[in-house]
């Protein structure tokens, strides 16, 4: 199981909300800037970064500069989300250096852009992210349910050649209270998904669980920032 550290952008900054909330954003400033966060993750053994620019999310400008340095300062794959809501933005990004983007309202609203950006940068380019709620998928910076379940959009996505799914439960999201394991359980016997994990993230424990179930990576957040365990320390435990 891969774990990914993540850098999510608020003003520039790294910051971390609770159940996306923008009124809840923390500042880790101890940690430096976010190039100086990137170069930590990498010196700890992260094998890719994710990082998820919450300006662009909630319509409020963006960091792509931002993300174009982090990606000429380290030799790391990188995925990135938030706020990609048209095949220019992703092919902006793409131009960065980055080497995934994970899409949320854009992959709902216009299928056939999976398609053309898998033509253009790769099979593996594009992540599909099931921001869910109680089983439903929410877009819009998670401010509007979709009438697909969970499962529903799986089997839809897989359909048009998606492999990767990034699976978030809100309501854990920056409360490190566990992931919600129950609805990934379910999500990875998908014969032809390949499930990433994020939300709720808290301990080595948590990161145990997920393996046990299969998930093919983690995303670690607020654990992380929060000094509960390092990710070198995850990483020698889980034996990634």
């Amino acid at each position: 199981m891969q774990l990914i550290p993540a850098i999510d952008l608020m003003n520039s900054k790294i910051v971390r909300l609770a159940q996306g909330e923008a009124k809840t954003a923390k500042v880790y400033e101890q940690f430096g800037g976010p190039i100086e966060a990137a170069k930590r993750w990498c010196a700890e053994g992260a094998g890719k970064l994710h990082i998820i620019d919450l300006d662009a999310a909630f319509g409020q400008g963006n960091n792509h500069t931002v993300i174009t340095e982090i990606a000429k300062s380290i030799n790391l794959p990188i995925q990135v989300g938030g706020g990609i809501r048209s095949f220019e933005i992703a092919e902006k990004l793409f131009n960065t250096g980055i080497t995934q983007v994970m899409l949320g309202s854009l992959a709902f609203k216009d299928f056939s852009v999976i398609t053309r950006l898998q033509d253009k940068f790769g099979k593996e380019s594009v992540v599909v992210a099931l921001d869910n709620k109680n089983g439903w998928v929410m877009i819009d910076g998670w401010r509007t349910t979709t009438n697909m379940t969970l499962q529903d959009a799986v089997d839809k996505f897989t359909e048009l050649g998606v492999k990767r799914f990034l699976i978030t439960s809100i309501i854990h999201d920056g409360l490190l209270n566990g992931p919600d394991i129950e609805t990934l359980a379910k999500a990875v016997k998908h014969s032809g998904a390949k499930i990433l994990a994020a939300g709720g993230i808290g301990s080595i424990d948590d990161l145990f669980n997920l393996k046990e179930i299969g998930v093919e990576g983690a995303v670690i957040g607020k654990a992380l920032y929060e000094g509960r365990f390092t990710l070198k320390e995850a990483i020698q435990k889980i034996g990634v």
